[in-house]
């Protein structure tokens, strides 16, 4: 009996937790909800799926070797992934990395620096959230 309690308020404090740093993150996609729909009238929602291809396919406007998300962060979004000096980069799934994409001024920071990296160009709202969107399905 007190083995089941345990167990049950461990998981009611591990929902709260989870529920808490979402709340941070719900906000950025609320954010960049607005922007994708100030940036094109029929804007429908985000998309795991387009954020998924996002972060797979090669892209050609970044570095002339096409690199696509994966090229630093690995296939697997659950691992650690390396960037080309070596050096470990945490992983990029939210079931793994719970804090990540809870603070709008990184989330903006690396979104700057990869988008220009691996497309040569600054991500749409669109992207971003769609990006986001698969990320916390991992």
């Amino acid at each position: 009996m007190m083995q089941t309690l345990s167990r049950t308020l461990f998981l009611v404090a591990l929902t709260a937790m989870s529920a808490v740093q979402a709340a941070p993150r719900d906000d950025i996609l609320a954010a960049y909800t607005a922007q994708a729909k100030a940036e094109d009238a029929t804007f429908a929602g985000f998309s795991a799926a387009r954020g998924e291809a996002l972060h797979r396919d090669r892209h050609s406007g970044g570095k002339a070797d096409s690199p696509s998300c994966t090229s630093c962060h690995g296939e697997n979004t659950r691992a650690a992934g390396r960037t080309p000096v070596g050096k470990s980069i945490e992983p990029v799934a939210v079931s793994v990395a719970p804090t990540r994409y809870t603070d709008a001024a990184k989330v903006e920071k690396w979104f700057r620096r990869n988008c220009r990296e691996v497309l040569g160009r600054e991500c749409s709202a669109r992207e971003k959230g769609d990006w986001l969107a698969f990320m916390t399905t991992q």
